[in-house]
């Protein structure tokens, strides 16, 4: 089967007063129709940038990228207005709800440029605050009067009103209470047993913990779970060492004169050697 999302070796190099700066390095990234997948990344990792591009919000200045098996990269900006309005859905940390609209109102949004009649687009809506949880109660009441959990399952039904194919999820639960959050990826999970593709980005590792697989970024590049642990791994020695005033094979570093600024060669490949950077 054509996987939902197959993107590879991008780059997304930008043009700055300062030069240009890589924010992808080549990635390559598959993810399964279906698949609940997590993107982890600290700050500047670059994970907002692929979201961009996993969303059809911007285009990798190489690479290819393929979108339930069509290449979006060649497609027009019309063309990927359409495939964002009837494919994918969004779904942020800050709910981006209009304060004094209802909540169907809210939800009906997305179809305000399609062809249904105003009273299948109502009926549309409803249908979507039903499959998150919400009471219908609550549906005629103005966006701002609800809790932040209530803001967020208005903010995915919007995001599932259209039916898309692929939800996306950038750090969904990061002005909630641990409890709402739990429910909120509960509903997420739910989503996925209804067949929908699900990719969210996330700092927290227990929000992860909810995916089927989590991919790690990191200065622009994608690493594994296993890759991210011998990473930090290494990271938590080179430290050690360092408080110990040691380097990997356990000499000190004060120990030698040869680690002076203008000990040569062999000393700076030694210096790297101790920092875990290369050799310049």
């Amino acid at each position: 089967m054509t996987p939902a999302i197959d993107i590879q070796r991008a780059w997304r190099i930008y043009e700055t007063a300062a030069g240009y700066t890589p924010a992808l390095r080549g990635v390559t990234l598959t993810v399964a129709r279906g698949e609940f997948l997590a993107i982890m990344g600290p700050s500047g990792s670059g994970k907002s940038t692929l979201m961009n591009i996993l969303g059809c919000l911007d285009r990798p200045t190489s690479g290819t990228y393929r979108l339930e098996g069509i290449d979006v990269t060649e497609l027009s900006e019309d063309d990927l207005a359409h495939v964002r309005a009837s494919r994918l859905g969004f779904v942020f940390q800050s709910f981006n709800l209009l304060p004094r609209a209802t909540v169907l109102r809210n939800v009906m949004l997305p179809l305000v440029y399609s062809d249904l009649p105003p009273r299948d687009r109502e009926l549309a809506a409803w249908r979507a605050l039903r499959s998150v949880g919400l009471p219908e109660e609550h549906y005629l009441h103005r966006s701002n009067e609800l809790s932040g959990g209530q803001m967020q399952r208005v903010a995915i039904a919007r995001a599932l009103v259209n039916d898309p194919a692929i939800i996306f999820a950038d750090e969904p639960t990061g002005n909630l209470d641990t409890a709402t959050g739990e429910m909120v990826m509960g509903t997420f999970r739910r989503m996925q047993a209804r067949g929908k593709t699900i990719v969210l980005i996330t700092h927290d590792p227990e929000v992860a913990a909810w995916a089927d697989r989590t991919v790690h970024i990191r200065d622009g590049k994608l690493f594994s779970d296993e890759e991210e642990r011998r990473y930090l791994a290494g990271l938590a020695a080179r430290e050690a060492a360092a408080e110990k005033g040691e380097g990997p094979g356990g000499a000190s570093l004060s120990a030698s004169a040869s680690f002076s600024a203008g000990a040569g060669p062999a000393a700076a490949a030694r210096r790297a050697l101790l920092l875990g950077v290369p050799a310049l």
